[in-house]
Parts: C-alpha cells; sequence; structure tokens
C-alpha cells in the first residue's frame, strides 16, 4: 500500500511539473507574439510618419507602448508619438505626450530631449509676444531647466541659443512699451522698463539704448548725478556705440562726432568752391 502511494505522489508531480513547463512555453510564446504586435506596431508609426499621415503614425507609436509598457521599446514610442505631434505643428498635442513621459519614464535615458522638445513647442507657439507672453515665458523656463539639469549635451547649446533669442524679443518688448511711455512723458514707468532691459537683458542689443534712454530721463528730470552715472557705464562699455555719442551731445550741445567734423569740413569745402567759381 505504501509502494502505491509513492508511486501516485510521484505521477503528482511530473504531472504538476509538466504543467508548468507547458505554462512557462505558453508564456514565451504569449511574450514573443507581444513583442512582434509591438514591433509590427512602431514600423506602421515610422510609415506613416515618413508619408506625412501625423495622426495615424502618432497612433500606431501609442498603440506600441500600450500592447508592451514593459519593453524597452514603450518609452521610445511614447516619444515618437510626441516627435509626430511636433512636427506638424500639433503642439498641445505633443506637450500632453511629453508630460505624460516625462511623468511615466523619469528614469529613461531620453529625457533630455523630451524636455528640450517640450520648449521647443512652447518656443514654435510665439506669435506676437506684445499679446501674448505665455509661450516665451514657458519656453524660457523649459530651457532654463534643460541648461541647468543637462549642462554638457548637445541640447544645451541649443537650448543657450534660443534663450538668447528669447531674451532679445523680451527686450524688444520692454523697449517697445519704454519709449511708449516716454512719448507719453510717463518717466518712472519708462525708466522701470529700462531698468529692466539693463538688468535682465544686459546681452542683448537693446541695453546701449535702455542705457542711453535713462541717461536721457534723467538729465530731463534735472537728476544730473544719476544721468552722468548711466552715461559713465554707456562709455565704459560701449564706447564706440552711437547711444554712448548720443549721451555725451546731452551734456555737451556743442558736441560733434569726428566723423560730423569731417563732413561739415567736406560740406564747407564744397560750398567755398561753388562760391569761388562765380567770383
Amino acid at each position: 500500500m505504501k509502494y502505491f502511494a509513492n508511486i501516485l505522489i510521484i505521477l503528482i508531480f511530473l504531472f504538476l511539473n509538466s504543467c508548468s513547463n507547458d505554462k512557462k512555453k505558453i508564456d514565451i510564446i504569449e511574450e514573443e507574439d507581444i513583442e512582434l504586435q509591438m514591433i509590427d506596431s512602431y514600423k506602421e508609426g515610422i510609415k506613416a510618419l515618413k508619408e506625412g499621415d501625423v495622426l495615424f503614425a502618432a497612433k500606431k507609436f501609442n498603440e506600441a507602448e500600450l500592447v508592451y509598457p514593459q519593453s524597452d521599446w514603450a518609452p521610445k514610442s511614447a516619444l515618437m508619438s510626441a516627435y509626430s505631434y511636433y512636427m506638424h505643428d500639433y503642439y498641445g498635442d505633443a506637450i500632453f505626450e511629453l508630460d505624460r513621459f516625462i511623468k511615466t519614464y523619469p528614469k529613461d535615458l531620453r529625457l533630455s530631449y523630451a524636455h528640450f522638445l517640450l520648449g521647443m513647442c512652447y518656443y514654435e507657439q510665439i506669435v506676437d509676444e506684445k499679446k501674448d507672453l505665455g509661450p516665451i515665458l514657458k519656453a524660457k523656463e523649459k530651457f532654463n531647466y534643460v541648461l541647468k539639469k543637462y549642462p554638457d549635451t548637445d541640447f544645451a547649446l541649443d537650448a543657450q541659443f534660443k534663450l538668447d533669442l528669447i531674451n532679445d524679443i523680451l527686450a524688444s518688448k520692454e523697449m517697445y512699451i519704454g519709449k511708449h511711455y516716454v512719448k507719453k512723458q510717463k518717466w518712472i514707468p519708462a525708466i522701470n522698463r529700462f531698468k529692466t532691459i539693463v538688468n535682465n537683458y544686459e546681452t542683448t542689443v537693446y541695453v546701449e539704448e535702455a542705457l542711453f534712454r535713462l541717461v536721457e530721463i534723467y538729465y530731463l528730470l534735472g537728476l544730473t548725478e544719476e544721468s552722468q552715472k548711466y552715461a559713465k557705464l554707456l562709455g565704459y562699455n560701449y564706447l564706440s556705440s552711437r547711444w554712448y555719442k548720443e549721451s555725451y551731445r546731452i551734456f555737451n550741445k556743442n558736441y560733434e562726432s569726428p566723423r560730423e567734423k569731417i563732413k561739415k569740413k567736406k560740406r564747407n569745402f564744397i560750398i567755398r568752391k561753388f562760391k569761388s567759381i562765380f567770383n
């Protein structure tokens, strides 16, 4: 009786082991089948993207990600979906996909690119900075993040270039508003705008004129020392600038630049020659 019991246990063990092996084989087959489905969807997405069917491409990339979310291809598919939308100016959809990618795959090696592309989505939406500052400020924030978080990447170099352009746009806006206040003789708001350029956008082409405007306004207000302070700052940093020459003219009404003197001499010489003809 004991002999039969031992045989029964051995048979049960063999049966269970066989079932376990079959289950493993089924799991492997299913996993391989899922991976093939994912690859097929990804390839369809690439094909659609090349053909310009961006919506179908994004759909196939999302499908590839959902079919096999544990795969290494999943984050790549999610990023390709965002890229598809970006390439065809669907910036809202691209931003949604990129935000989702950053939250879902916080340790992915392509995270630097995702943040940079997010900045580009906002940057491409800059239309009129005088009316809508939202996109430009978000782009600036994202590019600054790329510079700080990923300073040694190629994306950081491009982000710095984009930031320089953004700062030029923001400085031009401050200059535009500042000049508007000058026309309205609203001196304090004008001063604040020009100081913003000097303090926050000192690397832009507008800083020279901003310094001159401060020289001009403070002189008009009778604040000579303040005016001279900005004139010295302008001369120290931009000695050859036309704006420095203009500021010099504020304190010396009879001032003539070397070029103006040459022009004046030429003009006088021509007049003398003309008169000599008729004498």
